[in-house]
């Protein structure tokens, strides 16, 4: 079955789609010994594909994971600043994996990672509308405060879902709260805080569609169960 060259790379493990297209336009990549350009199509099945000169490696298993992210990982494969990344913490799975979304630097939490991209495409579409769920932790909280913050404001030009959002407890202008969402916006729950008059402290994802974070101590990842990928596909 033919494909786009960049889809077969990175569902081999090669490289992550858009890394792949690089690799293709730089001239790495060739098809039965001609150099491919970008938007060439091949069959992995029946074609012969390089790169950088080695056989593209053979079809390997679907690998999904959930991580525990701790605070202070990067969740890019590779940071220009030196940062440590989430995905050293899953290498040891043996097969190269990337991240499904993201979680900045300062919060934690589930994070996915597998080596099926169209998985990881359907899964992070705007259209699927998985719900998120976040225990986050405030300073300036104000009686009313979560109630402000569950109005849908406007962030990058775009009109958010209302959120769901629950008090979990406050005291002395501190709150934990539980905040649910279908977006995913650059520091989405961070800026809904900053508009209802409060600094999130502390961000941690325990849920992500019918996925529980539950007990897996932080660094630590396990695999989906073969119920879990199912429910999520």
């Amino acid at each position: 079955m033919r494909q786009r060259l960049q889809k077969i790379l990175s569902a081999r493990g090669v490289a992550s789609r858009r890394r792949a297209e690089e690799m293709i336009q730089n001239g790495q990549v060739t098809v039965n010994g001609i150099a491919a350009s970008l938007g060439d199509s091949a069959d992995p099945e029946t074609d012969e594909i390089r790169v950088n000169g080695q056989l593209l490696p053979g079809g390997q298993q679907s690998v999904y994971i959930l991580l525990n992210k701790p605070r202070g990982y990067v969740t890019t494969l590779s940071d220009e600043k030196g940062r440590p990344n989430a995905a050293q913490l899953v290498a040891d799975c043996g097969i190269r994996v990337y991240p499904v979304g993201r979680l900045d630097m300062d919060s934690e939490g589930l994070l996915l990672f597998t080596n099926d991209g169209a998985f990881a495409n359907a899964l992070t579409h705007p259209k699927q509308e998985v719900e998120k769920v976040y225990e986050v932790w405030v300073s300036g909280y104000h009686p009313g405060g979560e109630e402000k913050m569950s109005r849908p404001i406007v962030l990058d030009g775009y009109r958010i879902r209302p959120p769901k959002v629950t008090l979990l407890g406050d005291r002395e202008a501190k709150a934990k709260l539980r905040v649910t969402i279908h977006e995913g916006r650059n520091r989405q729950i961070r800026r809904m805080c900053e508009a209802a008059g409060m600094r999130c402290t502390r961000l941690k994802r325990i849920q992500e569609g019918n996925l529980l974070l539950g007990d897996l101590p932080s660094g630590h990842w396990r695999y989906l169960t073969p119920e879990e990928i199912a429910e999520l596909k």
